[in-house]
């Protein structure tokens, strides 16, 4: 949503952990499907000093804002939506779907699924906003399935600054 914080820590353009903000806390990253969880690794940010680093950041973008509105145009990203099955799909046996989100700037979008047509939430899991090396995000998301013949299942991502939604299917 708009206003809000997003906190990563890549390698390589990968993502290894994401700050939560509401509740202080370092978390891995990805989409897990039974792996150990990875510790924060020692000698790194504190959750208090991320939340002071957050907040001065916070401060220095509501002078910037301020001082560039009308100035300059704010900057937007059309997202590419990929989907595609996590293992080799056969029809009958339980997987799950990924949805891959790219070019997504500001990072302030919603993924959701469907299910030929009908609106699908429960069993979704989604990563937090990942920031690329072109100055935009990316963010996937997850989706347990067990495909049917005729089934159509579909990632829907709608920008609501633009009234907008970018569609893939599966």
């Amino acid at each position: 949503p708009a206003g809000s914080q997003h906190l990563s820590v890549t390698l390589d353009g990968s993502e290894l952990f994401w700050f939560d903000f509401p509740r202080s806390r370092w978390v891995p990253a990805g989409i897990r499907a039974g792996n150990a969880a990875r510790p924060w690794p020692g000698g790194r940010e504190t959750p208090r000093q991320v939340l002071e680093e957050a907040q001065l950041c916070r401060e220095i973008l509501e002078g910037l804002g301020k001082a560039l509105e009308g100035v300059v145009p704010e900057v937007r990203g059309t997202p590419t939506v990929s989907i595609f099955p996590i293992f080799p799909p056969i029809l009958g046996e339980p997987n799950a779907l990924l949805c891959h989100v790219e070019n997504i700037f500001p990072p302030d979008v919603e993924i959701t699924w469907l299910r030929s047509g009908v609106s699908v939430g429960a069993g979704s899991s989604r990563t937090p906003f990942v920031p690329t090396a072109e100055l935009t995000f990316r963010r996937s998301s997850a989706i347990s399935v067990t495909p049917r013949l005729g089934e159509v299942h579909a990632c829907v991502v709608t920008s609501w600054r633009d009234n907008a939604s970018v569609v893939a299917y599966w």
